[in-house]
């Protein structure tokens, strides 16, 4: 498996640790050389400052010999590693730790700048060429009653103080690269963290794109990751209930078509061979008919659905009369219901009850939801039309008296080519189609129909449709 991501993600930190590694330790060079440059120079002020109150002020009082003052600069100058002056105003040296005392040859410093080198001021350089290296010197003046009588200059060679910074920029870098192999750490165990679930989600979409919808993605958390895999479980579990509802129609499909043209060919077949005699044979044409009007319905009732599903449906919306569509459709089914002794009553709402929908399609619900009425119920039952209306809507209720359905059968009912094993007994010639093109109608007017059902008790549909407005109901309609 590629590792793309996981590589890009440790590319991305490495190259960003080592840009902010090399910015970081340019930058803590310079500020620790600094820093320490000027705490040597604040120690180094400090022991000239006292130097000059004490040693130095003394030899301008006369309170203390030039050999003394050599020895204590001697002693001073070895504990700080670092050269020692005693220099008055115009640059005479009056004692230094460089050279040894000799009254009868002073020194003077070419160009001594008094005013560079007073107060707490520190320089880095060769000190007017006393020295061949950079040094850094601090200069503290020796005075008595706001009279500046010399200077103490104390200079530490640079490459101490290099050292010294150098050793604490050390310290950084193995901290700085402790702290890159630690964050690595971390960065690689979080990378493999996120990356394992990835993994498992990439399994599970090539098992899902193998056509194995029932992969499991075993990824537990609670962050975008773990909603995301939940949501392939689901698209994943949605994808197998549809592909077993194809095969399942594809199932029926096949039988209903099946049973039909197996008995036309039976017929065909015995009177082609003589079996059936030719004065039978109006009889048997006639079935033949009727079974190939069960194949063309069930052919338009699938072309039907299919248009719904790839187009849509195109309704005719009007306002009209439902108490009337239900009396007209009612009619209908006159000789069916008096060949069973069904009885149907109608409570309908009013003399009138307009509605705003297709007409055609709701004729053709309400013809559905009778139908599958009649086919159920048991000879002399009741079945019971209801019309009611309720916050701008009309609720229609049909409701039998018939075998019901099993309960673990009700969500199925608006299925495509659904038959409980009660319905299958009593409906042979149906195509299961009725009432998924029932619904289909139904939401197509943004309404919603439902279903009660008690097995061995009866079954009723209940399904809303919008209430008219009474000033847009045509006057020819009312009268």
């Amino acid at each position: 498996m590629r590792r793309t991501l996981y590589v890009k993600l440790l590319a991305a930190y490495l190259i960003f640790a080592v840009f902010g590694y090399i910015v970081v330790a340019t930058f803590m060079q310079q500020m620790t050389m600094n820093q320490v440059e000027k705490e040597k120079a604040e120690a180094l002020y400090r022991c000239a400052a006292s130097f000059a109150e004490n040693e130095a002020l003394a030899i301008y009082k006369n309170e203390l010999s030039l050999t003394n003052l050599k020895d204590s600069i001697d002693r001073t100058s070895k504990m700080l590693d670092s050269a020692i002056f005693i220099v008055n105003p115009s640059g005479l040296i009056v004692a230094s730790s460089e050279s040894p005392l000799d009254v009868d040859k002073p020194y003077s410093i070419t160009n001594f700048d008094v005013t560079a080198l007073s107060g707490s001021f520190y320089n880095v350089g060769n000190f007017y060429g006393e020295f061949d290296s950079p040094y850094l010197t601090v200069a503290c003046p020796v005075t008595s009653g706001y009279l500046v009588h010399g200077y103490v200059i104390v200079s530490c060679d640079m490459k101490n103080v290099e050292a010294a910074a150098n050793h604490l920029v050390n310290i950084d870098y193995i901290f700085l690269l402790i702290l890159f192999l630690l964050s690595l750490i971390i960065l690689i165990f979080f990378t493999e963290l996120v990356y394992l679930p990835l993994r498992r989600i990439i399994k599970a979409t090539e098992q899902y794109a193998s056509g194995n919808l029932h992969y499991d993605i075993s990824v537990d958390s609670d962050d975008e990751i773990g909603y995301l895999a939940a949501s392939l479980a689901y698209m994943a579990q949605e994808l197998a209930k549809g592909e077993d509802n194809q095969k399942q129609i594809v199932a029926n499909v096949s039988h209903d078509f099946r049973s039909p043209l197996t008995s036309i060919k039976g017929y065909l077949e015995a009177m082609q061979d003589g079996t059936i005699p030719e004065e039978m044979y109006p009889k048997y044409i006639g079935i033949v008919i009727n079974e190939s009007d069960r194949l063309i319905k069930l052919t338009n009732n699938l072309l039907t659905l299919n248009n719904l599903n790839t187009r849509g449906m195109v309704l005719d919306i009007t306002d009209f009369d439902i108490n009337n569509v239900i009396r007209q459709t009612v009619s209908t089914f006159e000789g069916i219901c008096r060949s069973k002794t069904i009885a149907i009553e109608l409570t309908l709402t009013g003399d009138l009850l307009y509605v705003h929908a297709d007409l055609g399609k709701i004729q053709q619900v309400i013809y559905n939801l009778l139908d599958n009425a009649i086919k159920f119920s048991h000879r002399s039952s009741v079945i019971k039309i209801e019309t009611t209306e309720k916050h701008n809507k009309v609720f229609v209720s049909v409701k039998d008296e018939g075998i019901g359905i099993p309960k673990e059968s009700v969500p199925h009912v608006f299925d495509r080519f659904y038959k409980s094993d009660l319905s299958r007994g009593k409906d042979k010639k149906g195509t299961g189609l009725g009432l998924s093109i029932t619904k289909e109608i139904i939401r197509a007017h943004s309404e919603n129909i439902n279903v009660i059902s008690t097995e061995g008790v009866g079954t009723e549909f209940i399904f809303s449709l919008p209430l008219s407005d009474d000033k847009d109901i045509p006057e020819d309609d009312v009268d």
